[in-house]
């Protein structure tokens, strides 16, 4: 015998098979996670503050929400699956003319500055008593490209308690440390007589994040904006080889195990397909824009799923590791400036 179709009572009652549908509890949390990414958008476009840190802001202020089980199915999904694949877009804005015009010895140069730099937040790390597994986050956020590296290494990493605390306080304090730089870095270049491409090559070799990076390149000038991008967008490039790498050496074989991170295969496809293909820019502006999207969409679920008390009664040596990687950095730059750049 055929059932019965459910009725609008039955909707309205919270029992048609749309409601208990297992996909439409994702999609709350979904929606919930994508609401305060709208707002923090609309707050970043308005006081010019970083979209990351209103949403991870306005997340930890909503976290009562966390503990309403209808959501926990949507956030989980946003904070893991959605930040996965706007890791994954990002291959989109990276192309192999961007790394060629830099030539072969500040290429060699960033990639020692991000080798040296990640094993200085290793090193730190235990220094403190602290795990191996907030080394690896804090030195490569810092290493590569501030808050989208810390989402991405976190994605990859065991799952245990501190992982979301963690993540929420390496986001907040590279996001601000950036952001500080933005501001400090292009006057304090300027003052120490550096040329044009030097004070490029350090502004996209020092400065955390992409967004902070291109604002104070271009503060400068076009041609050190032009220079700080492409710099910093070879960071950018060795965000899936640290990845990889991390997810092998901690992330595979244990308890609380990642899955291969696929969402890495897809930046290097994309990153091929830019760089072989002529991808209209209205395209891959698409792609950077749902890129984006999804990764404020992640770290608003993050702070929201993130107890936010424990959060606050952090030990000021994890604060501290982080300050003293990003002067290891900035020191490291202006040595390879100094030695390397005309």
């Amino acid at each position: 015998m055929m059932k019965r179709l459910p009725s609008l009572l039955d909707f309205k009652k919270g029992h048609g098979w749309f409601v208990s549908h297992p996909s439409f509890s994702i999609w709350k949390g979904v929606a919930v996670a994508g609401l305060i990414a709208m707002a923090a958008t609309f707050l970043s476009e308005h006081y010019g503050a970083p979209t990351m840190l209103f949403a991870l802001l306005m997340g930890l202020g909503l976290g009562f929400l966390g503990d309403v089980p209808s959501l926990e199915p949507g956030l989980v999904f946003s904070a893991r699956s959605l930040l996965r694949v706007g890791v994954g877009l990002l291959g989109a804005q990276l192309g192999i003319e961007q790394v060629q015009s830099l030539g072969v010895g500040s290429i060699v140069a960033l990639s020692a500055l991000v080798i040296l730099t990640l094993a200085c937040g290793i090193a730190l790390s235990f220094a403190y008593g602290r795990r191996l597994a907030f080394g690896l986050l804090s030195g490569g956020a810092v290493a590569v490209c501030g808050a989208s590296a810390a989402l991405a290494i976190s994605s990859v990493l065991p799952t245990n308690p501190s992982r979301d605390k963690d993540t929420v306080l390496v986001v907040i304090t590279v996001t601000v440390l950036s952001t500080v730089a933005m501001v400090l870095y292009p006057i304090m270049f300027q003052a120490l007589a550096f040329s044009e491409s030097q004070i490029g090559f350090l502004i996209g070799a020092t400065i955390h994040d992409v967004a902070q990076v291109v604002g104070a390149g271009y503060s400068v000038g076009d041609n050190v904006g032009i220079i700080a991008t492409v710099v910093k967008m070879l960071r950018v490039a060795t965000l899936p080889v640290i990845v990889f790498g991390i997810h092998f050496l901690v992330g595979n074989g244990q308890r609380g195990a990642t899955p291969f991170p696929w969402f890495l295969v897809l930046f290097v496809l994309l990153a091929l397909v830019r760089s072989v293909l002529d991808v209209p820019s209205a395209f891959l502006q698409t792609l950077s824009g749902l890129s984006q999207w999804m990764m404020v969409a992640a770290i608003s679920a993050i702070g929201v799923r993130a107890n936010l008390g424990a959060v606050l009664k952090v030990h000021p040596s994890f604060i501290v590791i982080l300050v003293v990687e990003t002067a290891f950095l900035l020191l490291l730059g202006i040595v390879a400036a100094t030695l390397l750049i005309q």
